[in-house]
């Protein structure tokens, strides 16, 4: 079974975002990540990584274009990344991107569209500051 414990924010800046929602929900800052996709800061409230992410193209932030403020996706923990990705197909839903390339690698998600177009990411390993 497959568990909510990702919310992802496009936020113009993540630092300030960041020191709004740790001081305001006393979230722990839990990491850092500044990739070709996106710079960024995760919190946690210790069950649910909040992820608040600046994408540096429109390319990256998908539908929503780079200047997106706002929700821009969720993530499921899932117990078996291959039986959850053929659910979510045989229901409508597609994959777009996996990320990292790397399926080992400790927090590899699995990128896909609702039929809406409704963008989420499943994982075997979670994020970080998410528990299962």
């Amino acid at each position: 079974m497959a568990k909510l414990r990702h919310i992802a924010l496009t936020v113009p800046d993540p630092e300030s975002a960041a020191a709004f929602y740790a001081e305001t929900f006393e979230l722990e800052l839990v990491g850092r990540t500044d990739s070709a996709l996106a710079e960024g800061v995760y919190l946690s409230d210790g069950t649910v990584c909040l992820a608040l992410l600046r994408y540096k193209t429109d390319e990256a932030a998908g539908p929503y274009g780079k200047t997106h403020v706002g929700p821009h996706h969720l993530g499921f923990w899932c117990d078996d990344l291959d039986a959850q990705a053929n659910l979510i197909e045989r229901n409508g839903g597609s994959h777009f991107m996996d990320l990292p390339i790397d399926k080992h690698s400790l927090y590899f998600e699995a990128k896909f569209r609702d039929p809406n177009g409704v963008i989420f990411d499943i994982s075997e390993n979670g994020w970080i500051g998410a528990t299962r």
